[in-house]
């Protein structure tokens, strides 16, 4: 979760009041915070937050905002949304090659202010933690802030080939062209990865052709240095999804304005489709309005409320709010764009409240609770393999699609996905726990071999008849790599396993992507598959970068279970 630091004038400034620290810590509440510290000497305070979903509040700003506007009403005026931004500024032409490398940008101006220390430390902690975190290390979205008296529109996003260009990026005092700023600049070095395997870079450069900046790498040092004392700045997003392109430049923008700058309206020209039109002036209000209906809230929230009580604690937390019958149309604010379900809005409602607010209730009938078959079977499996001397691993379910599908050779097979998810590392459920071993196995080579793990935990598989067509299961892995790794290895441990849970099992030859052909098999128990063994496939060793052999096995729990119990009955 996000950590941030800032200072509390500065905070009491935006807010309009003084605070304690104990009065803050109180208020924090509000954006799902907690202080972490206090420094006196420097006014530092140090802020967790633990909503992931709002990198709205990941600032001074926006925490400054979320809390002005429920003590004390003042949600301000963001002019330059909607019709009223149809003034422009400048425009942004995209090439039509962008399409295929990093298709979308979006900017806007922001003048009439000064800026100061503070204000140039907030700006960067802000432009850091939406883009490392919010936009996955500066893979799906990257921010540029610039000096607007150094650029003349129109601005153009285009690609060029690595050494047809050369400018002085950050940090450096000499001109580099694309490809020795990926090679020997630090920020190249860092997230050249992005662009890998292309042969042509985006450049973003104004009508006179000089470079703003090398996205998503470095801003140029003539034009993209902002400091102290700049009174009228230039802000871009470039990145791979629309949506949070206009997140990021719609959270900056309010967040500058709250500040004292005027913002202009930055129009985008594309000539593809963007989902949103092929000219989007920014900012650009895009969030849709929500359905509540009172029901809904009562069940969630355990009380009995009234319409117009729901309707004040929302737009106390920053809702437009229309009454409609039995239920509401509420459209949260231009920033926010973590509305999936009329849950998320129940969930502002309790924050708007006050936890504090609720009388407790005692259980009216008392339970004793005690674990499920599964996990006692799993604990059995967990035992067994212990003493087989494999070490615990313990993993998300929530991984990638780079690791359980493409680094195993599997290419493109279905997957259970993760809407509007907040990093492409915890995009997709697994679907089976090798991976999550091999991704143990690769962060392990320095360690002595042999190296012998396992893990027994849930994984989601698709299946159309189930809840949001996926089912769960509970599976278990293990994984053996040393020099002399191998199938026979890996088949003793688990025909031990079976012996020990009473099952016979077999072995019937077949083919897996992930595995050598010719020494993998399936694990059948009576007429049921309920697992597979092989050798790992070099592709995969290589997709890893691991240089051991590896062997390994993955059995089905739940139809273990089954066989289990009769077996032992």
């Amino acid at each position: 979760m996000p950590t941030i630091s800032i200072k509390k004038k500065d905070l009491e400034s935006l807010i309009g009041s003084s605070f304690s620290p104990q009065d803050i810590e109180q208020h924090l509440q509000l954006v799902k915070g907690e202080l972490k510290g206090y420094d006196l000497k420097s006014d530092e305070l140090k802020v967790e937050l633990s909503d992931s979903n709002r990198p709205d509040l990941w600032c001074c700003e926006g925490i400054a905002r979320q809390i002005r506007g429920k003590l004390r009403g003042e949600w301000g005026d963001y002019p330059f949304f909607g019709s009223n931004n149809s003034k422009k500024s400048g425009q942004i032409i995209v090439s039509a090659d962008m399409r295929e490398i990093r298709p979308y940008v979006g900017g806007f101006t922001a003048t009439g202010m000064n800026v100061d220390d503070e204000m140039l430390v907030q700006m960067i902690q802000t432009q850091e933690k939406i883009s490392e975190i919010f936009g996955s290390k500066r893979r799906r979205i990257s921010i540029g802030i610039y000096d607007l008296s150094r650029i003349r529109f129109p601005v153009h996003y285009k690609t060029v080939p690595p050494e047809a260009i050369s400018f002085t990026p950050l940090g450096f005092e000499e001109k580099m062209n694309l490809r020795e700023i990926i090679k020997d600049h630090p920020k190249g070095q860092v997230y050249g990865e992005i662009l890998k395997g292309m042969e042509r870079y985006p450049i973003l450069v104004d009508s006179r052709g000089d470079v703003l900046s090398f996205p998503p790498i470095i801003n140029s040092r003539e034009v993209g240095e902002v400091q102290a004392g700049d009174s009228a700045l230039f802000v871009e997003v470039t990145g791979l999804d629309i949506r949070l392109v206009l997140l990021a430049l719609n959270i900056l923008a309010v967040n500058l304005h709250d500040r004292g700058a005027r913002i202009g309206a930055v129009e985008a020209v594309y000539p593809y489709d963007t989902g949103f039109g092929r000219a989007i002036s920014i900012p650009c209000e895009f969030t849709k309005p929500l359905n509540l209906s009172l029901r809904d809230v009562e069940r969630v929230m355990g009380e009995r409320l009234s319409m117009d009580a729901v309707s004040g604690l929302l737009g106390d937390y920053g809702y437009r709010v229309k009454k409609q019958g039995e239920s509401l149309e509420v459209t949260p604010p231009p920033y926010r764009d973590d509305m999936m379900h009329p849950i998320d809005v129940c969930e502002d409602i309790a924050i708007s409240r006050g936890y504090n607010s609720f009388k407790p209730v005692m259980p009216s009938q008392m339970t004793v609770g005690g674990l499920s078959d599964i996990e006692l079977f799993a604990d059995l499996i967990r035992g067994h393999m212990i003493g087989s001397g494999f070490q615990e691993i313990i993993s998300n379910i929530l991984t990638s699609k780079e690791d359980i599908l493409y680094k195993m050779g599997l290419g493109e097979e279905k997957a259970i996905e993760v809407d509007n998810i907040m990093s492409i590392s915890y995009s997709v459920l697994r679907h089976w726990i090798i991976p999550s071993l091999m991704r143990v196995e690769a962060a392990s080579t320095e360690s002595f071999y042999p190296h012998k793990t396992f893990e027994t935990g849930e994984v989601a598989v698709y299946d159309e008849a189930g809840n949001l067509s996926s089912r769960t299961l509970m599976k278990c892995a293990a994984l053996i790599s040393h020099p002399a790794a191998n199938f026979s290895e890996a088949h003793a441990i688990l025909e031990a396993l079976m012996y020990y849970l009473q099952i016979e099992c077999r072995l019937v030859p077949g083919d897996h992507r992930s595995l050598i052909d010719g020494r993998m098999g399936w694990v059948y128990a009576g007429d049921e598959v309920v697992g597979l063994i092989g050798e790992m496939h070099p592709r995969v060793l290589t997709g890893w970068d691991i240089h051991m052999p590896c062997s390994a096995f993955e059995i089905e729990l739940d139809k273990l279970l089954r066989i289990y119990k009769v077996a032992t009955s």
